[in-house]
């Protein structure tokens, strides 16, 4: 019956339905409430809910006499109404009839030129006249997206890369090129936010609605309930469409290209090994490509073990997500943090030809009038000053553009803000607001990190100074036992390192309270907080908590010495510089039972331009030794402190780590797994050293690196050192320590000296 109503319109069937209606009056009561809810559904104007009602009252129609008969089976009447209530139920979840292609040569130019896909469907994302670095890399993606092959890109901030990439998965998905796409971001966080933009554009985007209906429209039918993804029907089928926090699969439509098409999301650090999908028709699905967008952080970019980690993951898990015998296609627009990282690696095709990396840069070419431009930024940074904006330095490049714009070539012209003139002083400003970041982020071409050129040690250097010592045991020649504590506002940094006498220096033991119980974590991640571990109290209580159970179990440990002597910890400094920790760490030392061991410390930064603690003046009571000195005078806390000259013991002990094994006044670690001391290492470098002069003198000025790694433990190794220094260690070349022990002269010597 349904076949032979194909014919006619939706306006026919309704009014056979109010025809056939009134002349069924044996059923009058049931079809005027059946007749409201299919009303609704007359309404949308849905072709299909209204053969299936006619089909339904035909049947009813036909055995009249029966369905009046009071008499009738009851079994037969439930499940006359069972199936009513199937039928009414599929048509409510049956997404109805597609709507025809709006504009079938646009979709099919577009399926065939990924530069013409964009700007037809995307102009809201590209609103600048395309550049030539921005062809070069289209044609890349598509090559890669249509042909196979491996595609590493690196533009400048700002330029769409990443959007670039998105709409590559959407191209590759509605046209059929790729059926199984893989996002893969810096982590699993990083990957989903990828697939959000996705859904946002098949969600909201009309152009791609009236072009791709077979695979937008079932996603609009949602109306923004995933969970009515799993009910959908299309023509009384399902179409198994997923709409999740970590996946998209487009409906199963007959003749769809993008039919049943698949994006998965994972962290590169994830699980990403063996990723696959099963199909509503049972045969499984591996991704044929992958999207990595910036895969490392800050963080991985300046450890080479994460860097070569990553890597590692990258040619394994990743590029085999294909399965046996099948290659994937890659896409991966990535930043260069800092050179030699992963995304510098990968661009190298010396060493990864098989990536085919692109480099572009926001400039190619530089101005060559430096003295008009030195005028530009003195009237730049005056107009900020004065809170009157770029407005005296634009007026200045107006009068003087061709003379200034001499030489200079950009990448994309049409690429600056709307109180700029031109793109060369729109780069111009970003690099005189900061020229690190503007060669990191828009040249792709990070300066070195370290402004000294030297021997600067390495993390992998440190990590490998291994003594083979077991944890926590004492070398025979050592002599002093120092340890420091470093306080933060989530957990406590603690070291402990053995000495001899000429500054040979050995790392007993370092961790944190509370303990971690992972070898590799940043202060922004930790599992194990002072909070958590003290929860009904505050910061000040929780540190002065900490610091008990802490200085508790250091103090009662045994550190046995390799001949079987038994040492003790001499001197413990804990760090008092944090504004919030000060009082409580000066409390905790005047109320512990081992306030002789015990010494708040603060450690200074004393450049070239400052007064080296040599020439401070020195008053009764101080005392004074190595680049370090305790007051006498104790203020309102009642407890001495020691201050250190930071810079000066950050070089000495750089110089200890520089010295070859085995030589007097190295610095080496204990076990025989470098891997062990990985965290450990990248503390230790987290600072970089800058020559500056000032009054007469050249000093090393350390700074923190551009990412702001963790460094708790460079300061505690570097508080051993003081405080082994306290305790009358020196090297032999420097002179004797005013501080230090000075031999007992007996009363009947003292006249045969004078």
């Amino acid at each position: 019956m349904i076949r032979d109503l194909r014919h006619l319109r939706p306006s026919d069937l309704v009014q056979l339905i109010n025809t056939t209606s009134q002349g069924a009056a044996i059923h009058e009561r049931r079809l005027r409430d059946h007749r409201t809810r299919a009303g609704l559904r007359i309404g949308d104007g849905r072709t299909v809910d209204l053969y299936r009602y006619f089909a339904w009252l035909s049947d009813l129609m036909a055995a009249p006499v029966a369905a009046a008969d009071p008499e009738r089976d009851y079994l037969a009447h439930r499940a006359a109404a069972s199936q009513r209530k199937r039928a009414m139920s599929d048509a409510g979840r049956d997404i109805g009839e597609l709507p025809p292609v709006a504009d079938p040569t646009r979709k099919a130019v577009s399926g065939r030129d990924f530069t013409a896909f964009c700007t037809h469907y995307f102009p809201h994302l590209f609103t600048l006249p395309w550049s030539a670095d921005h062809r070069k890399v289209i044609a890349r993606i598509e090559q890669a997206v249509v042909q196979g092959g491996l595609f590493a890109l690196a533009m400048p901030r700002s330029s769409g890369k990443s959007t670039l990439a998105e709409n590559a998965c959407l191209w590759a998905i509605l046209y059929g090129h790729r059926d199984f796409v893989m996002l893969v971001g810096s982590d699993e966080a990083h990957a989903a936010d990828m697939l959000d933009s996705l859904k946002t554009e098949l969600e909201t985007n009309d152009l791609l609605l009236a072009d791709f209906p077979e695979a937008v429209f079932p996603i609009h039918a949602l109306d923004g309930i995933p969970h009515r993804a799993g009910g959908q029907l299309y023509r009384g089928e399902r179409t198994h469409i997923g709409w999740t926090a970590k996946e998209i699969v487009l409906p199963t439509i007959p003749g769809s290209p993008a039919s049943g098409a698949i994006v998965k999301v994972a962290g590169i650090t994830g699980r990403v090994r063996g990723m696959k999908f099963k199909r509503a028709d049972g045969r499984a699905a591996r991704p044929s490509l992958v999207v990595l967008d910036d895969p490392q952080t800050d963080e991985s970019a300046r450890s080479l073990s994460q860097c070569q980690h990553r890597e590692a993951i990258l040619a394994g898990a990743v590029l085999g997500l294909a399965g046996p015998g099948k290659k994937i296609a890659g896409v991966m627009p990535c930043t260069v943090i800092r050179p030699g990282d992963m995304a510098d690696r990968i661009l190298d095709r010396d060493a990864h030809p098989e990536w085919n990396g692109e480099r572009t840069r926001m400039v190619n070419a530089w101005p060559t009038a430096t003295k008009l431009w030195e005028v530009y930024a003195r009237l730049r940074a005056d107009g900020l000053r004065a809170g009157h904006g770029l407005a005296d330095a634009t007026a200045y490049y107006r009068e003087n553009r061709m003379a200034m714009d001499a030489g200079a070539q950009v990448a994309w012209p049409e690429r600056f803000n709307h109180d700029e003139v031109s793109a060369i002083q729109h780069a111009m400003n970003l690099r005189l607001q900061d020229e690190a970041a503007f060669f990191a982020e828009y040249q792709n071409e990070p300066l070195p990190e370290r402004a000294e050129a030297g021997d600067e040690i390495t993390a992998e250097q440190i990590a490998a100074r291994l003594n083979g010592l077991e944890r926590g045991q004492v070398p025979a020649g050592a002599q002093h036992l120092t340890a420091f504590i470093d306080v933060q506002q989530k957990a406590l940094f603690w070291v402990v390192c053995a000495w001899e006498d000429d500054f040979t220096g050995v790392v007993l033991d370092y961790g944190t309270w509370p303990d971690q119980k992972r070898p590799y974590f940043t202060l922004r991640d930790l599992r194990h907080t002072l909070s958590a571990a003290t929860p009904a109290a505050g910061i000040e209580g929780a540190i002065h908590a900490a610091l008990g159970h802490c200085i508790g179990d250091l103090l009662a440990r045994r550190w046995l010495r390799d001949d079987g002597a038994e040492l003790t910890i001499e001197r413990l400094l804990i760090d008092a510089n944090w504004g919030q920790s000060t009082d409580v760490v000066y409390e905790f030392c005047r109320q512990s039972a081992h306030a002789g061991i015990l010494m708040p410390s603060h450690g200074r930064f004393v450049g070239a331009a400052s007064i080296p603690f040599s020439d401070l003046p020195r008053k009764r009571g101080d005392r004074v030794g190595y680049h370090w000195r305790i007051p006498s005078v104790a203020g309102r806390r009642t407890v001495r402190h020691v201050l250190y000259d930071a810079n000066h013991w950050k070089t000495f002990l750089h110089a200890r780590l520089a010295v070859a094994m085995g030589d007097p006044g190295g610095l080496s670690l204990f076990g025989q797994d470098p891997e062990r001391h990985r965290l450990l290492a990248e503390h230790l470098t987290a600072e970089y050293r800058i020559r500056t002069t000032g009054r007469g003198r050249e000093v090393d000025e350390w700074k923190l690196r551009p990412e702001r790694s963790d460094n708790h433990w460079l300061d505690g190794v570097v508080g051993c050192a003081v405080a082994a220094s306290m305790a009358g260690t020196a090297l032999p070349t420097e002179r004797r320590s005013p501080n230090a022990p000075k031999a007992r002269i007996k009363l009947s010597a003292l006249p045969r000296q004078r």
